[in-house]
């Protein structure tokens, strides 16, 4: 209704200045009527500027209201009546449009922010690669996987290894693949899958790296204990009615001895009897300790984790240390950056582990004139507390390194393979990592990290 009464306003205006034009057509032929004739030409005058004024307010407000569209000013209101009949409709309607674009645009950018609060906290970390080698990373698990490491050219992945680098830009969509990831000492095994993005004008291709490592620890260490559970149940199932019986056999020969003492030849014989079944007995005895040992692995208590100082955490275990160390003369340094560094965990299991830990270290150095080992405990640059146990030993030959973590193996002759298990064990229940690294020239590092 409102353009139909700009319309005819325009329409009228227009016909009057015709009909103006018109009669001062009429009067310029006729002689003495040119006063009337300026009047009629004045009045043309003033009507031309009506009708231009008043298009020109009608232009001035569509070019307002189109601007107003283009940048997203919704805050424009269009209240029109003050210019004459039809312009009320016509700036409720400019407002009500603008009003529509507004609550359109509030839920398109309500949507964008929830489709990015769900990628920023999937925790798959997410990555794509342009035409162009550029790299992304779309969520926090992406940037925390890569630390403080910029990462924005396929170039600056050649850090982390080339042949890192060279997979990622040679994934096609739909390939999935196992990659080894190390970074800031951290070892970690990635399954990445690629996707095609087809985009306007260019594509990319999003890579999801979720770390697998974690489940692969889990997952065998799982398989070790269920191994050790069956292995242990079946061997004490049998060796316990062997212990029992060759006690017992001990003592019926003892009694059988003392009734033939007079008999020489028969004493002789019962003593080697006694012998032999003496040895089964002390053998099934140590057998049944040793596998008992191994139950040790199944029966490890969940962590109660508290917050507490690292430093009282060092000093327990040094005292303790100093009480089981044969060699007094071995020195033990302890380190701590920053000096007043927490850590949540449980305590009690962490005092075993680098018991054990610094016990492995005393046997590493025994040979070494100058015997040392260090304890230092820090952040890294993930923000990741770690501590380390180092020493100036022999080392690990490289062969055994990865060896050394898994239950029943052991290099020493007396050892039975359940105390690094166990460290691993107490770490992956914390959810953290444990590795262990040869020196440069000398010793080894037992790293702990959480």
């Amino acid at each position: 209704m409102g353009f139909k009464r700009f319309s005819i306003l325009i329409i009228a205006r227009t016909s009057l200045i015709m009909g103006n034009l018109i009669l001062m057509s009429l009067l310029y032929t006729e002689p003495g009527y040119h006063a009337a004739t300026l009047l009629c030409l004045i009045v043309l005058i003033m009507q031309s500027m009506e009708l231009v004024r008043f298009v020109s307010r009608t232009n001035a407000e569509l070019t307002r209201f189109l601007d107003a569209a283009r940048y997203a000013d919704f805050s424009q209101r269009f209240e029109l009546t003050s210019l004459g009949s039809g312009f009320g409709e016509l700036g409720a309607a400019f407002t009500d449009i603008l009003e529509r674009f507004r609550v359109s645009r509030a839920a398109t950018e309500e949507e964008l922010r929830h489709l990015k609060a769900v990628i920023e906290h999937v925790p798959v970390p997410l990555m794509s690669i342009g035409n162009s080698q550029e790299v992304t990373l779309w969520n926090n698990a992406a940037r925390r996987l890569f630390g403080s490491n910029s990462v924005t050219r396929l170039d600056d992945l050649n850090r982390f290894g080339e042949e890192f680098g060279k997979q990622l830009s040679t994934f096609v969509a739909g390939e999935k693949k196992l990659i080894d990831f190390e970074i800031d000492g951290m070892e970690l095994q990635l399954s990445i899958a690629a996707t095609q993005l087809m985009l306007p004008g260019r594509q990319e291709v999003l890579l999801s790296l979720q770390d697998i490592q974690s489940e692969l620890d889990s997952a065998q260490l799982q398989a070790w204990q269920e191994l050790v559970r069956v292995l242990t149940h079946e061997i004490m199932n049998s060796i316990t009615p062997v212990a029992s019986l060759a006690n017992t056999a001990v003592d019926l020969i003892e009694d059988a001895k003392q009734k033939v003492n007079h008999l020489p030849e028969i004493v002789e014989e019962l003593n080697d009897a006694n012998n032999a079944v003496s040895t089964v007995a002390r053998r099934s005895e140590g057998l049944t300790k040793f596998v008992g040992s191994y139950r040790r692995l199944n029966k490890l208590p969940t962590p109660v984790k508290k917050r507490f100082p690292i430093q009282s955490l060092f000093e327990q275990v040094a005292s303790l240390s100093a009480q089981q160390r044969k060699d007094k003369t071995l020195v033990l340094e302890t380190t701590i950056l920053p000096k007043d560094l927490d850590l949540t965990a449980d305590s009690d299991l962490l005092v075993q582990v680098l018991l054990n830990l610094l016990q492995n270290a005393e046997h590493a150095v025994e040979l070494v004139q100058q015997p040392k080992i260090q304890l230092h405990a820090f952040l890294n640059k993930r923000g990741r507390v770690v501590i380390e146990v180092s020493d100036n030993g022999t080392g690990i030959p490289e062969e055994l390194v990865k060896k050394i973590f898994v239950p029943f193996y052991t290099t020493k002759r007396q050892g039975s393979g359940v105390g690094l298990a166990l460290t691993r064990q107490v770490m992956l229940a914390h959810q953290g990592k444990v590795k262990v690294e040869n020196a440069d020239s000398v010793g080894c590092t037992f790293s702990l990290i959480f």
